[in-house]
């Protein structure tokens, strides 16, 4: 199968353009030949090319290679995600290395070998296609308004957090981010990548809970085209994908100890083999992994590997439940009550007195994700533009008190009946509202035998 790719070759030798067409038209959708390379302006502005093969002089007896280190810049210049083969005579090889310097991804030797030909264009390719990739994520981080980036409270316990990520962010220290499902994990990742000096490149982020075994390897560290039963096409993992920015690995501690060790081989040599390649990958990213599980009982009773632990918490951030900033419930109420009258176009939206006194009395299990669907059922359910206790529908969800203690099993099987029934037993609707994995969904499930 071809690749869907575009390449353009310049060389003032037709028989050189001839032979590395016959040569890549058997791998390629689109090759374009010049002679002059005058015209790459012109062909640049017409196109987008993945890889273009620049010849290194185009007089006859030049060896000085200055023009063609002109047309490469030229290249670089108007079109940086195109890779640049530069095309040498064996007695060029200083000029080549200078070539690489100012930006060529690599150099082709005349006369060539066929084979060595083919992998150094496809290798370009590659390069070049991971580079558009890498472009469309930093055009999407910059153009996105998302206003979940924002941290809603001033309770102490929510400054305390706020204060540490400042100091946190701008190193380049893995970060482990704990906490109860719904507290804001993800939103935290995203504000410590903001105030990162990574900031304008990719933030990727990798549900580990949804990930099977067999897909974990495939899905992080990607595949070439035949690695196995379907893989039609090569694929960048998620490291590639996030390299230069930061990866966000959700759910870290729900994979078993062989993937683990696959992860900590990753991390501790900065490199990644795709599935079907023997070829080392260098990788530059920033790694903030999160959790709602116990990760110190983890580790101390074998399930989690000590030294992957330590290679991911340089810093540990615990998100305090809801139940702990309860002075944070009003701010977090009027902000959503604004969201949702933007969202149901009702104007004049807000919400009364005693619905926010109700909302700080109840215990919130789900944290700020319940406390947010609980808001938006109200506002469906009010008949006028006022919010009131009786539209929260939280009297009949009673708290279950053991010797003064709030009996926490109960409040999770509770939530996890609720969602069941809200979304008719579609496990990954209910798996996205509570915040976990499927396959820790499947654990509760089993656990409270629902």
């Amino acid at each position: 199968m071809k690749e869907t790719g575009n390449i353009l070759i310049v060389d003032d030798d037709a028989g050189v353009l001839q032979t590395a067409k016959f040569i890549l038209k058997q791998h390629f959708t689109s090759i374009t030949l010049t002679q002059k390379p005058e015209e790459i302006a012109f062909l640049l502005g017409q196109k987008q090319y993945d890889v273009v093969l620049l010849d290194m002089n185009f007089r006859p007896g030049e060896t000085t290679g200055d023009e063609g280190l002109t047309r490469l810049k030229e290249i670089v210049t108007k079109s940086p995600n195109t890779s640049v083969v530069m095309i040498t005579a064996y007695g060029e090889l200083k000029l080549a290395v200078e070539a690489m310097k100012n930006g060529a991804t690599d150099f082709i030797v005349k006369p060539w070998e066929n084979e060595k030909f083919i992998a150094t264009i496809l290798s370009a390719f590659q390069l070049s296609t991971s580079k558009k990739q890498v472009s469309t994520l930093k055009s999407i981080n910059k153009s996105i308004v998302n206003p979940q980036t924002q941290v809603i409270g001033e309770s102490t316990a929510i400054k305390q957090v706020k204060s540490l990520v400042d100091k946190v962010a701008p190193t380049e220290a893995a970060a482990l981010i704990l906490g109860e499902n719904g507290t804001g994990k993800e939103l935290f990742a995203k504000l410590i990548h903001e105030k990162s000096n990574r900031n304008d490149m990719p933030f990727v982020k990798v549900d580990l809970g949804s990930l099977s075994s067999t897909l974990f390897e495939s899905e992080l560290f990607g595949h070439e085209k035949g690695a196995f039963t379907d893989a039609h096409k090569q694929k960048e993992g998620r490291f590639e994908l996030a390299s230069g920015g930061t990866l966000f690995l959700d759910e870290i501690g729900n994979i078993d100890p062989t993937l683990q060790s696959k992860l900590l081989s990753v991390i501790q040599n900065q490199e990644v083999y795709r599935l079907g390649s023997n070829a080392a990958i260098p990788i530059d990213l920033r790694l903030v992994c999160a959790t709602n599980l116990d990760i110190h009982k983890e580790v101390h009773e074998g399930r989690f590997r000590e030294d992957l632990y330590y290679r991911l918490n340089t810093f540990e951030i615990t998100i305090p439940p809801l139940r702990d900033r309860r002075e944070d419930i009003q701010p977090l109420c009027e902000y959503f009550i604004k969201s949702l009258s933007k969202r149901y176009r009702i104007e004049g939206l807000s919400i009364s007195s005693e619905a926010i006194k109700k909302l700080r009395n109840w215990n919130w299990p789900g944290n700020i994700r319940e406390l947010e669907h609980t808001l938006e059922r109200a506002v469906i359910l009010t008949e006028d533009n006022i919010v009131q206790a009786g539209d929260l529908q939280l009297s009949g969800r009673s708290i279950e008190v053991i010797t003064g203690e709030v009996n926490f099993k109960h409040l999770e099987k509770d939530a996890i009946q609720r969602a069941l029934l809200k979304h008719n037993g579609n496990m990954s609707q209910v798996a996205k509202e509570l915040g976990v994995g499927r396959t820790t969904l499947y654990r509760k499930l089993k656990k409270y035998d629902l």
